[in-house]
């Protein structure tokens, strides 16, 4: 079920209407039958796979608290390891036969074909599991909780259960925290019309994000990198920039609609976007972007390695260690791998040239803190972005380095003159609605980085406030991307 589908604009409000009149007692059973619905709506037998997850991390966050228990330390610590990597092995097992396997099959065949041998891959038929990777880091991230201490086992297997497949953040986030979530599960919820009302723009802002932005500019973006051959290389350019505000658009907007749906039904659920595309820098960019899987992969992966504890050397190995796993985690395949690895560059030579950078400032007058500064590092992390993102979106590494070869040998400025703009999927007037809702956008984000947009409207007066709602619905009435010649197009993210 899609959130930008007719399906979901039932479900919600039934769901919250059952969930408010139910007795407290009883909410958490209702949430739990409604998210597994949710989830089963797209391949019901895979719930069973999400259903295993969650006993596996359950058992072993039980083991690892009774384990904890026993008189004899050495035996405490060699159980309580014990259950955490049965947790991580039975889990990260289940993730890879489902998204890696024909991936490490194919690549052991090509390394065996250069070495003379090579093998046929058998053709698995697996179809990748909706928010596997999500749901499954979110498991994982409650039994290393556990095992450090952080947090006492749930010994309500439902309501553990609850927190694994909560459906607002089920399929693409944000990775949450056992810590909070499962707490505000734990926590009898009251209607409160002030943040129901809240949770309903938020919503809103996140349909406007999907259905009028993203879902738009697909049109020119998958014109150009899904027939990669022959396109112009001003296109290619246009077409990966467009990308990038595609993909914040189709992520952000999906993580505003379930952080929306969370607060209607009383529940906060960690902010995954802050304003990216305004970051001065890479690393500023990571602080900013798909924030609960960066904050993830630091808390679990980069400090567990060393973090920064261990010289200059190791940091930097820690820091590319990390990307590549990002990239890993979000596609089998090489070009999602690279992507991920150039973000580590991108930070290892940030931190190398570091220095260099300082003393060329002071040559140049320019103060670190005074706005040229700051001007010239989002221009420039912006470039950075979007040729990652080339190659993020790319369907192999051979149509990257075909768009590539375009931009470098066949520019062609003029085929994106005139008339020529609209012979990529979008015609004058999507460019025209494409084009105002980014300048709404990118003006909203330059607001936030002062104050809360949201939290701005609410304190206007009544008429003021409710204008802004009408318009906004409005909005995404009128300038949406929907109806009977589109599918309700699924968020990108969905894929991961």
């Amino acid at each position: 079920m899609l959130f930008n589908s007719l399906e979901f604009l039932l479900f919600f409000p039934a769901v919250t209407l059952a969930y408010y009149l139910l007795p407290p007692r009883l909410r958490h059973y209702w949430l739990l039958a409604a998210s597994y619905y949710f989830y089963m709506c797209w391949q019901p037998v895979y719930a069973l796979l999400m259903l295993f997850s969650t006993a596996a991390t359950w058992l072993g966050g039980r083991w690892i608290e009774a384990a904890r228990a026993l008189p004899d330390e050495k035996k405490s610590r060699a159980r309580a390891k014990a259950a955490l990597l049965f947790s991580l092995i039975s889990n990260l097992a289940v993730l890879t036969v489902f998204k890696y396997l024909s991936f490490l099959l194919e690549n052991l065949s090509a390394a065996a074909s250069l070495l003379g041998g090579g093998f046929d891959v058998p053709a698995l038929g697996l179809l990748l599991p909706v928010g596997i990777s999500f749901y499954t880091f979110q498991a994982l991230g409650y039994t290393i909780d556990v095992y450090r201490g952080d947090i006492d086992a749930e010994r309500d297997f439902l309501r553990y259960a609850l927190f694994v497949s909560f459906f607002p953040q089920l399929v693409a986030g944000p990775i949450e925290r056992s810590g909070s979530l499962l707490r505000q599960l734990r926590t009898e919820q009251r209607f409160d019309g002030v943040r129901v009302r809240a949770g309903l723009v938020r919503m809103g802002w996140g349909f406007f994000l999907k259905i009028v932005i993203a879902d738009r500019l697909a049109f020119f973006v998958d014109s150009v990198f899904n027939a990669p051959e022959g396109q112009p290389g001003s296109a290619v350019v246009l077409a990966a920039v467009l990308f990038t505000f595609q993909i914040y658009c189709d992520f952000g907007g999906y993580s505003s609609i379930a952080i929306g749906a969370a607060q209607v039904l009383g529940v906060t659920l960690t902010e995954n976007f802050r304003r990216p595309f305004l970051a001065p820098s890479v690393r500023e960019f990571w602080r900013r972007w798909h924030i609960s899987l960066s904050s993830w992969l630091r808390d679990y992966l980069y400090i567990p390695l060393g973090g920064s504890r261990r010289g200059l050397a190791r940091t930097l190995l820690n820091t590319l260690i990390v990307f590549f796993v990002s990239g890993l985690w979000h596609g089998a395949a090489w070009h999602f791998v690279f992507w991920g690895v150039l973000h580590g560059l991108y930070l290892v030579a940030g931190r190398l040239t570091l220095p260099a950078r300082r003393r060329l400032w002071a040559a140049l007058h320019i103060r670190e803190d005074g706005a040229l500064h700051r001007v010239c590092g989002t221009a420039l992390t912006f470039f950075f972005i979007c040729f990652a993102f080339l190659f993020f979106r790319a369907n192999s590494m051979a149509d990257a380095v075909t768009l590539l070869r375009a931009v470098v040998t066949d520019f062609r400025p003029e085929a994106l003159a005139g008339e020529g703009l609209f012979a990529f999927g979008m015609d004058r007037p999507d460019m025209i609605a494409a084009a105002s809702a980014l300048a709404v956008l990118i003006g909203c984000d330059a607001l936030g980085e002062r104050f809360s947009v949201l939290d701005a409207l609410e304190r206007r007066a009544l008429p003021l406030r409710w204008a802004a709602y009408l318009l906004l619905i409005l909005a995404v009435a009128v300038f949406g991307v929907y109806g009977p010649e589109y599918d309700a197009a699924a968020f990108i993210y969905f894929a991961f």
